[in-house]
């Protein structure tokens, strides 16, 4: 089986069923039509039908098929890279502030849709924490947690021993802690989001990709292999996954493959004593490690590979070797699962929220923050849709529009190339561990 398989990814096998998603048959109007069914367009339909649009969405594959049914489920309420001063410093105090309490109430808005609508997706507010994996980035680690503290957030910094008491492991040299992450099931959750948006009135339709994108009588037309809609407006929502519909779209990002592995349900005393509380970790590498427990008890961690081949081997040792680093306890793993999924990377590790032509909006580039940001931008480009561009918008000027990589040829290699130098950074930073 193929990393690249569904059969392949945990959360396909744990998921509930998908809502009916028939295929787009004929033709249709709508206010808004979205193309991609992943968080981003699944929370814009349905924040849009809420509000009383017409609006279709239309899915390649199945909702949720993409990213955002293949990732960690991690619930971040920070962005990768950026600290809130870091924020400040480049997009000034009004710009920079408006888009910190957007980054930060992205992740309490996941939790709060799945209360309102219900959804089952075994969510568990229980935090996230950012670990400091060597005394290099402590300074930075710190000063993060003590600027969002300053701002009012649930964030504190934990020394090395509550670290070791939250994670079950010495390995950490302490963390940053934020209350408002946690995990979710992320399949279920996207699932979720679909039936929620089709109960509000939407029609979502799997297996009808987006095959032409043209402008007629001042209306779009977004033609599938079976039918069409037309549009007043359409949202572009395929981050990682976006093909040829909008050319200069393809520049915007750098599609990542990164890969996850769970191992077989652990028992009860391993269970009990590494991360004791399900928080979720992703520590402060560059390219980082990520752990977190499923319902059934699992350990799900994230990793990257450079090379593509014999990539289901190589995940799992590497796999191996980072949980052998951090859990010894939990000696030589098994894993059940090993997946991919394409994240995508922004040259500057920010995402972006354009307005691409009259009417067309879209969002990405979470740049691995996709459950919480995603969500958030939905909600984003459905008040676009309704109420145009207001002068409060929450996402900087400099983030609507694009930050085009060089080439769409050059993609892949430059993404290869710029893994190889985060691992360069992580390994210099990790030489200044303690012995």
């Amino acid at each position: 089986m193929k990393t690249s398989d569904p059969a392949s990814v945990l959360w396909q096998a744990t998921a509930p069923p998908a809502p009916p998603t028939p295929a787009l048959e004929g033709e249709c109007e709508a206010d808004v039509c979205v193309v991609g069914g992943g968080f981003t367009g699944l929370s814009t339909a349905l924040h849009l039908a809420e509000a009383g649009a017409r609006v279709v969405v239309l899915e390649a594959e199945d909702p949720g098929f993409g990213a955002s049914g293949r990732n960690h489920g991690q619930v971040v309420p920070m962005l990768s890279r950026y600290g809130p001063e870091e924020t400040v410093a480049r997009f000034g105090p009004e710009e920079g502030e408006r888009f910190n309490r957007f980054t930060a109430g992205a992740a309490k808005l996941v939790f709060e849709l799945i209360e309102r609508l219900g959804i089952e997706c075994d969510a568990r507010p229980v935090g996230w924490l950012l670990p400091v994996d060597s005394p290099a980035r402590d300074a930075m680690v710190r000063a993060r947690a003590e600027a969002w503290a300053a701002r009012g957030m649930p964030v504190r910094y934990l020394e090395r021993d509550e670290t070791e008491a939250v994670t079950g492991s010495r390995y950490w040299q302490g963390a940053l802690h934020h209350a408002w992450g946690g995990n979710i099931q992320p399949l279920a959750y996207a699932r979720g989001l679909a039936k929620a948006a089709i109960e509000a009135g939407a029609a979502v339709h799997a297996r009808s990709p987006a095959t032409a994108l043209e402008r007629t009588g001042g209306r779009w037309r977004v033609a599938a292999p079976s039918g069409a809609v037309t549009a007043e407006q359409v949202v572009l929502a395929t981050n990682g996954y976006t093909g040829g519909l909008w050319p200069a779209l393809r520049r915007a990002v750098v599609p990542f493959r990164l890969f996850l592995a769970a191992t077989a349900p652990q028992g009860g005393n391993v269970r009990r004593q590494i991360l004791p509380g399900d928080v979720s970790v992703s520590d402060s590498r560059t390219l980082l490690w990520a752990f977190r427990w499923d319902r059934e008890g699992r350990m799900v961690m994230g990793g990257d590979i450079v090379l593509p081949w014999r990539a289901r081997g190589r995940a799992g040792t590497v796999a191996r070797r980072r949980l052998q680093a951090a859990f010894p306890e939990l000696g030589e793993a098994a894993f059940e699962f090993v997946w991919d999924g394409k994240v995508a990377m922004t040259v500057d590790r920010l995402p972006r929220a354009m307005e691409l032509g009259p009417g067309v909006w879209t969002a990405l580039g979470y740049n691995g923050r996709g459950v919480a940001l995603a969500t958030a931008m939905g909600r984003l480009l459905a008040g676009r849709c309704l109420e145009g561009l207001k002068a409060d918008d929450p996402v900087p000027a400099a983030l609507r529009r694009p930050h085009p990589v060089p080439s769409n040829r050059l993609a892949v290699p430059v993404a290869r190339a710029m893994l190889l130098r985060y691992r360069r950074q992580d390994a210099r930073a990790a030489r200044s561990r303690p012995a």
